[in-house]
C-alpha cells in the first residue's frame, strides 16, 4: 500500500465509521439507560438552564458530576428530535473506529495491509461495551474519542515530539476533566513516556497539556463545587475535603472489584466465558484473554529465537495499555469505564499477531507473509466477534420513542420531593419555575441544617401555585419516612397522578399536605385536584 493510497483511505474510513455508528443506533433503538433517567438528562438540562442552585440533587450524588459531557446527547435529543438524534449521536461515537484504524496503521507500518486493518476495525466495532454505548448518553464512549486520539499522537514517530505530546495531553486532560474516571488512561499514558528516549521532557510537555485540558473542561465545575461545598470533586474524596454536606468518609463502589490477586488475574478469562462480575448486565468478551495469550506467546517466541520480536514502540503501547488496565482494575473494576481499553485491544491484538507471525516466518517473502498475516488476522477477528456478546443498558424501539404528556394537574409550577431514583429525567418536562428536591439518596443523604437542607426548607416555606408533590416509582412502596423531617405526608383525600415512564415503571406524583394541619388550613398550599389514573 503506497503512501498516497494510505492517505486517500482515511476519508473513506471516517465516512464508513460515521455510517456504521448511525446504522447501529438506528436499529438498536432509543437510549433510556438508568443513568440517563437518573442524572444524564437532568445534568445537561440544569447546566443549560441554571437549575443547580434551585433544585437539590434530583439525580442523587451523581448530580454533582461534571454535566458538560452530557450536553451533546441532550442537545441532539431535544433539538433534532426522534428518531434522528440517535443515529447522529451514534455517528459521532462511530468515529472511534476511524481512530482505531489510524492507530493500527501507524503501529504496524508496512505490515498494515488492508485485511489486517479491516480486522482491527471489526474487533473494535464489536466490543461488547462499545456496542452497548453507541447512540447512548454515556460519557465513556464519547470521551474515548479524545483519549484514543491522544494515544495515537503519543505513538506517532515524527520530529514534532514536543508539540505532539502537548496536543496528546490536551486531549486526554480534557477527557479527564469531563469524566474523572478517565484519569486512569492519563496516568497510564504518562507511565508509558518513561520508556522513551527523553522521558523527563516528554512527561513535562504531556503533563502541561493534561493540566491545560483538564482545566478547560473541568475547571469551572470544580471551582463551583469548591466555592459551594468546599470540595472540588464533591461528594467524592470527602474524607480529604470534609464538606459538611456529605458523609465525612470517602466512598467507592466496590461491587465489581476483585477479591485478591488471583481473582484479579482471572478477570479477562471470566469475561471470556460470560462471567460479568465487572458489570451490572451480562456480556461476553474474549479480547483481553486473547491479548494476554498472544503477549505470552510473543514473549516466549522472542526468548526461543533469541531475538527482539517487539519493537520499542510496541513496548510503549503495551506499557500504556497494561498500566491503565492495572489502575482501572485497582480503583474501579467497572467495565463501562474500560471502553478505551476494550477499543485498544483491537490494534494490540493485530500488532501481536503480526509480530508473532513475522518471527515464525523470518525468511518468507514480504508479499506471502503479508497475505498469511491478513488471513490469520481475519480468522482471529471472526472468532473474537463470534465469542462476543454486548451488554444491554435498556432501549426502546424508535416506533414508540419516549414522548410523555403531563396531566393537567401537573402543568402549574410546583415543588416536587423525590422519594426514589431514577427520576431526574422528568425534571425538564415539568413546568418552568418548578422546584425538585431528591430526598432518597443513600450515599449522600441530606445533611440536617446544611446548605441543601436549608434550600429545601426555604422552598417549602415559599409555596408555588401547584402545591407540593411526592414522586415515586409506581408499584413500589414510597419511603414516607423521608417526608417526616419536613412535616409532610401524602394527602389520602386526593388521588395520585401518573407520569408515563421511559422504562417499564411509570412515576406517581402524589399530593402532600402538612402533617400538623390535616383538618385545617395547611401550611403548604395544596395542588389542584389531580386526575385519577
Amino acid at each position: 500500500m503506497t503512501f498516497a493510497r494510505k492517505n486517500l483511505a482515511m476519508p473513506a474510513v471516517i465516512l464508513g465509521s460515521l455510517l456504521l455508528g448511525a446504522l447501529y443506533s438506528h436499529f438498536a433503538g432509543e437510549d433510556i439507560n438508568w443513568d440517563w433517567r437518573n442524572y444524564h438528562e437532568y445534568g445537561a438540562y440544569a447546566l443549560l438552564n441554571g437549575r443547580f442552585d434551585t433544585d437539590v440533587a434530583p439525580g442523587g450524588f451523581q448530580t454533582f458530576l461534571n454535566p458538560l459531557a452530557y450536553v451533546p446527547p441532550y442537545l441532539l435529543r431535544h433539538l433534532v428530535g426522534a428518531p434522528f438524534w440517535g443515529p447522529l449521536l451514534g455517528a459521532i461515537h462511530g468515529l472511534n473506529l476511524a481512530l482505531i484504524f489510524w492507530i493500527t496503521r501507524g503501529t504496524l507500518g508496512n505490515a498494515a495491509n488492508a485485511l489486517v486493518l479491516i480486522a482491527s476495525v471489526v474487533i473494535a466495532a464489536f466490543g461488547p461495551m462499545t456496542l452497548s454505548e453507541v447512540g447512548t448518553s454515556f460519557a465513556d464512549i464519547l470521551t474515548a474519542l479524545p483519549i484514543i486520539a491522544g494515544v495515537g499522537l503519543i505513538l506517532l514517530d515524527d520530529e514534532a515530539q514536543r508539540l505532539r505530546l502537548l496536543a496528546a495531553g490536551l486531549l486526554m486532560g480534557a477527557a479527564a476533566g469531563l469524566k474523572l474516571t478517565n484519569m486512569t488512561f492519563l496516568i497510564g499514558a504518562g507511565i508509558s513516556l518513561l520508556v522513551t528516549a527523553r522521558p523527563l521532557p516528554s512527561v513535562a510537555f504531556f503533563g502541561l497539556g493534561c493540566a491545560a485540558g483538564a482545566v478547560a473542561t473541568g475547571g469551572a465545575w470544580a471551582y463551583k463545587l469548591w466555592t459551594e461545598f468546599g470540595n472540588p470533586v464533591f461528594p467524592f474524596y470527602n474524607g480529604i475535603f470534609r464538606s459538611p454536606e456529605a458523609p465525612l468518609e470517602s466512598f467507592a463502589d466496590e461491587r465489581f472489584m476483585p477479591h485478591g490477586l488471583l481473582d484479579a488475574l482471572a478477570y479477562p478469562f471470566y469475561w471470556l466465558v460470560g462471567d460479568h462480575r465487572s458489570s451490572e448486565w451480562a456480556f461476553r468478551d474474549p479480547r483481553f484473554a486473547v491479548l494476554i495469550v498472544l503477549l505470552l506467546l510473543t514473549i516466549a517466541m522472542g526468548r526461543w529465537r533469541k531475538v527482539e520480536v517487539l519493537h520499542p514502540r510496541d513496548n510503549q503501547f503495551l506499557l500504556l495499555f497494561w498500566a491503565s488496565y492495572a489502575l482501572w482494575l485497582k480503583v474501579f473494576s467497572i467495565h463501562r469505564y474500560a471502553i478505551v481499553l476494550e477499543l485498544l485491544t483491537a490494534p494490540l491484538i493485530v500488532l501481536l499477531l503480526s509480530r508473532l507471525l513475522a518471527a515464525l516466518r523470518p525468511v518468507a517473502k514480504e508479499g506471502a507473509s503479508s497475505r498469511v498475516a491478513g488471513m490469520v488476522t481475519a480468522v482471529a477477528a471472526s472468532l473474537i466477534v463470534m465469542g462476543s456478546q454486548p451488554a444491554d443498558w435498556s432501549r426502546r424501539p424508535w416506533s414508540s420513542y419516549y414522548r410523555p404528556q403531563l396531566a393537567a394537574a401537573l402543568k402549574t409550577p410546583a415543588t416536587y420531593l423525590m422519594l426514589e431514583k431514577p427520576m431526574g429525567y422528568i425534571v425538564p418536562l415539568l413546568p418552568t419555575g418548578s422546584r425538585v428536591y431528591q430526598l432518597s439518596d443513600i450515599v449522600m443523604p441530606i445533611a440536617p441544617g446544611g446548605l441543601l437542607d436549608r434550600r429545601i426548607r426555604a422552598g417549602l416555606a415559599d409555596p408555588l401555585p401547584g402545591g407540593v408533590w411526592a414522586l415515586h416509582l409506581k408499584g413500589s412502596l414510597p419511603r414516607l419516612d423521608l417526608l417526616k423531617p419536613y412535616g409532610l405526608e401524602i394527602d389520602a383525600a386526593r388521588p395520585c397522578t401518573r407520569i408515563p415512564g421511559a422504562d417499564v415503571a411509570d412515576i406517581e406524583a402524589c399530593p402532600l399536605l402538612a402533617r400538623a394541619a390535616q383538618s385545617s388550613t395547611a401550611a403548604v398550599k395544596p395542588a389542584g385536584r389531580a386526575a385519577a389514573d
